[in-house]
């Protein structure tokens, strides 16, 4: 039989690849059919989100419904959520109330999802941990005896279980404080896991509002984005550039609005002369002003404090006492002007060739390396986005020279 090629064809083919951008649901597989089971017992009834396999992000929500600015996303009941309330209720609660020195929520509840994935299936957690992921990408990963546990503890509490579930907390929380408890320690009890809910992908330009509802019980997301029908359902996990979304969350958001790259104090310098007899005073001034850090360029071209720590550094032996002026955004000179603003396309094509070398040295480091393949191509999508905001402040920086000259 022929290959279609008229329009009844050419539809069938777009609606196919449609479904596959949108997402492919997921919520017969018996996992997640579980896990809806397990919170159903819990209180936690929802009709309109569908686990699913999206072609950019992997595993997220899909709606079955249009949601509209305002409406409600989800709202998970408080049994569901893992905090350090379920550790000290559980069997491990006894031996962590009595540790000293007291011991971090975070490594709290690392002990518990340990502990709770050791148990298989005697876990009241199981059909939750069965849809944690089973590695990360988080940079973190490349690469006493309680008579609680038949076999040696070394052998379950080990690195590669703490590192685990250390970036299962650390990439999948919600935030949510709780009252300090004498048995832990000083640093804040902010986290909980919240089963179902982990599943909502970021991505940067959603609005959302997020918080733990304190009279029906339960943690709410409400939208303040519309979503289609068989969409991917997105929240925001906060204002994060890649570097930070990298760091934290073991992935790089594409067109990301808050990022930025950042130009170190060595590089700076580079293009002034070390025999500037006031170099040492300007540094001084920058740094007690907070003028050496966060000096970026973004998608809007280089940051305000960027231009500001290079015309302060640009300033002329007769200048020098309009330093002030400087910081404060006042023009000082045009020759100042002008010096700043070549120092600053300099930079940036410094950066952009920095960053094409680099990008290079990972395309040969994925040919040689196999094993580090994955983490390799995070590092190079880091890069490729650094490349795109470094070029668009150059294009921006060239504009600027044409309507100037």
């Amino acid at each position: 039989m022929k290959k279609s090629r008229g329009r009844t064809g050419r539809k069938r083919r777009r609606k196919h690849l449609q479904s596959f951008m949108d997402g492919v649901n997921c919520s017969h597989k018996l996992e997640y059919i579980k896990l809806k089971k397990w919170l159903k017992d819990r209180g936690f009834e929802d009709s309109n989100l569908r686990p699913a396999q999206f072609w950019g992000t992997g595993r997220g929500l899909m709606t079955t419904k249009a949601l509209p600015a305002g409406d409600l996303i989800i709202s998970l009941p408080e049994k569901c959520l893992l905090t350090t309330s379920t550790v000290l209720s559980s069997c491990l609660g006894e031996y962590i109330m009595k540790w000293r020195p007291p011991v971090s929520p975070l490594i709290a509840l690392c002990t518990f999802l340990i502990a709770e994935k050791h148990a298989g299936e005697k876990s009241l957690w199981k059909p939750y941990l069965d849809v944690l992921p089973k590695t990360y990408t988080c940079p973190v990963c490349l690469e006493h005896d309680v008579p609680l546990f038949a076999e040696n503890t070394g052998t379950i509490f080990n690195y590669s279980a703490l590192e685990w579930a250390w970036c299962t907390i650390n990439t999948r929380t919600i935030y949510m404080k709780h009252s300090q408890r004498e048995c832990f320690s000083l640093e804040p009890d902010v986290y909980a896991l919240a089963p179902y809910l982990d599943l909502l992908n970021h991505r940067p330009t959603v609005q959302v509002k997020a918080a733990f509802n304190e009279q029906t019980r339960s943690y709410e997301i409400w939208t303040n984005s519309q979503c289609k029908k068989y969409e991917e359902v997105f929240i925001c996990y906060g204002p994060h550039d890649n570097q930070r979304l990298l760091l934290e969350y073991g992935f790089v958001a594409i067109d990301n609005p808050h990022s930025s790259v950042y130009v170190s104090s060595d590089t700076l310098l580079r293009y002034f002369p070390p025999l500037d007899k006031q170099r040492n005073a300007k540094l001084s001034i920058l740094k007690d002003h907070g003028f050496l850090e966060n000096l970026t360029f973004g998608w809007d071209g280089p940051s305000w404090r960027l231009l500001t720590a290079l015309k302060l550094l640009s300033l002329g032996a007769h200048e020098f006492t309009c330093w002030r002026r400087t910081l404060l955004g006042d023009v000082i000179s045009a020759r100042n002007e002008q010096q700043t603003f070549n120092i600053t396309a300099k930079i940036c094509h410094f950066l952009i060739e920095e960053t094409q070398h680099v990008l290079l040295q990972i395309s040969q480091l994925k040919r040689s390396k196999e094993n580090l393949k994955k983490h390799l191509a995070l590092v190079e999508a880091l890069r490729l986005e650094d490349l795109k905001i470094l070029q668009k402040s150059a294009e921006i920086l060239c504009n600027l020279n044409m309507t100037t000259a």
